[in-house]
């Protein structure tokens, strides 16, 4: 999203993270804002704190500066935005100095398109003095909806909450996720014109930032393994798979992955297991952040191929992270995200972990509920009595209990 004011509102839609940001730096000296390219921090600071000096490292002045005399950037001011942060290391011991000196009086609000948290020596010296918060692409809500924050997600979290069965609207899924949820897609609607967005958003900040962090030898062989990885969006990890598809090592497999990671484009979900059960994968399971990019990088570019494809379930589900992301994001304490998976091959989706309290997530893509689809979260609940509940997440209209612990709700009603 183009960082000039002009531009950035017309796009600007609120985002429900926003209150927790403004709640924490009332308290804390630092809040780090990390989240992939164009996911709307940059607009979200500018719009939200106007106040603040506003500083883009992206600007090569600026990058100068940072580098050569970092605490010069913020001369005159207790409140000051630093955007794209990641590029210049140095600025962080300034950072911690600054704040120091001032007794914690100063603010920085601090934004990066890499994961700063898995940056080792920034988190470290930021330690004590910084807060972290991830922004994510949109949820359906954001994007099309409502502006406040959704409490259907929460309502599954209390033991005592309850609901009627009942028809809601039907949205089909399919559209949306074949879109993705990054901001600047809001006002797309020409099918070709999504696929230039994407193609440009591949070759202008995952190819440019990612040799930025890292040498990549081969875009070539860097192109293979995304898509490779795309296509297997919402599986097991498995990187020697990934290495014999794509001919790339499995060295430089571990490391694009890794990339991908730091650059918030990927996610890997660790396994849920309780202490009396030991029957379980270990292996992660690996997910993009938005679907969009999943479904353009596995080469489905309209709705007809999408339909037809055996991937869509798992594009589907990915679509359904996402959303447990934001919603996690929302908590204090933030929530955990799991899934579950005998040896036997009995899998629940998702496993949501906040404190003692746990609810159990399956993902189908049907209309139709239908009690078959629980089998394995009944296996679950059974297994893991202190579940609050099971939730199927289904793409039709209806809820629905199928037990007397597992209710059936729309995919979009849990960002609602």
């Amino acid at each position: 999203m183009n960082k000039n004011h002009s531009n950035t509102e017309l796009l600007y839609r609120p985002r429900w993270i926003g209150s927790s940001i403004k709640s924490a730096i009332k308290t804390f000296p630092v809040v780090v804002i990390s989240g992939a390219r164009q996911v709307g921090k940059s607009t979200f600071l500018q719009n939200e704190f106007p106040d603040y000096k506003y500083v883009s490292l992206d600007d090569f002045s600026f990058l100068q500066q940072a580098k050569s005399d970092p605490s010069s950037l913020w001369i005159g001011t207790e409140r000051v935005i630093l955007d794209e942060a990641q590029k210049a290391p140095e600025i962080f011991s300034a950072i911690k100095l600054s704040v120091d000196k001032t007794q914690r009086k100063i603010r920085f609000l601090i934004s990066g398109s890499s994961n700063l948290l898995l940056m080792k020596s920034i988190s470290e010296t930021l330690a004590g003095r910084a807060v972290y918060f991830e922004m994510l692409p949109m949820s359906f809500s954001e994007m099309y909806g409502k502006n406040k924050t959704p409490q259907n997600f929460f309502n599954l979290l209390d033991p005592n909450f309850e609901i009627k069965e009942q028809e809601l609207s039907d949205i089909d899924p399919l559209p949306f996720i074949l879109k993705g949820f990054m901001p600047p897609l809001i006002n797309l609607q020409d099918r070709n014109d999504v696929i230039l967005w994407w193609e440009g958003y591949v070759k202008t900040y995952l190819e440019r930032d990612l040799r930025e962090l890292s040498q990549v030898e081969s875009l070539i062989d860097f192109r293979r393994v995304l898509e490779s990885t795309a296509i297997r969006t919402g599986n097991l990890l498995n990187q020697t798979e990934i290495s014999r598809d794509t001919g790339v090592s499995q060295p430089t497999v571990y490391r694009y992955l890794k990339l991908l990671e730091v650059s918030n484009i990927i996610k890997r979900v660790p396994a849920y297991y309780s202490s009396r059960s030991k029957r379980v994968i270990k292996s992660p399971k690996l997910f993009f952040l938005d679907p969009g990019l999943s479904i353009y990088l596995s080469g489905y570019h309209d709705e007809n191929s999408l339909a037809k494809s055996r991937e869509l379930g798992n594009f589907f589900e990915t679509a359904i992270f996402l959303y447990l992301k934001i919603l996690s994001e929302l908590l204090i304490p933030k929530a955990s995200i799991f899934y579950w998976r005998t040896i036997t091959a009995k899998e629940v989706d998702f496993v949501i972990e906040r404190g003692k309290k746990l609810i159990a997530l399956e993902v189908k893509y049907s209309k139709k509920p239908v009690i078959n689809d629980i089998r394995n979260l009944l296996t679950f609940l059974e297994e893991n009595p202190q579940t609050i509940r099971g939730v199927l997440l289904h793409a039709g209209s209806s809820i629905k209990w199928l037990h007397s612990k597992v209710l059936a709700v729309p995919w979009w009603w849990i960002v609602g």
